[in-house]
């Protein structure tokens, strides 16, 4: 195994994570959710950072759900005041 490539895991853990927080029915659960995938984001962001290549696509990927989550977490503050 070549050490700097990442295992399939670290690549797809934090797409298992942002999906559960998407798709979590539980109301109550929903912020941890997606807390857990805002963590899982930021730790492949910064892997992918430290390699150096050329990962266009999966950042654009990470943005777009870094984005999502934060327009879900503003959904449910907004619905907690209203």
């Amino acid at each position: 195994m070549i050490d700097h490539l990442p295992s399939v895991t670290t690549r797809t853990n934090w797409r298992e994570l942002y999906t559960a927080a998407l798709f979590e029915t539980e109301r109550e659960r929903i912020p941890a959710r997606i807390a857990d995938a805002e963590k899982a984001i930021m730790v492949r962001a910064r892997e992918l950072f430290s390699f150096g290549s050329d990962t266009i696509e999966e950042d654009q990927a990470l943005d777009d759900a870094l984005y999502a989550l934060r327009a879900l977490q503003n959904c449910l503050d907004y619905r907690a005041v209203a």
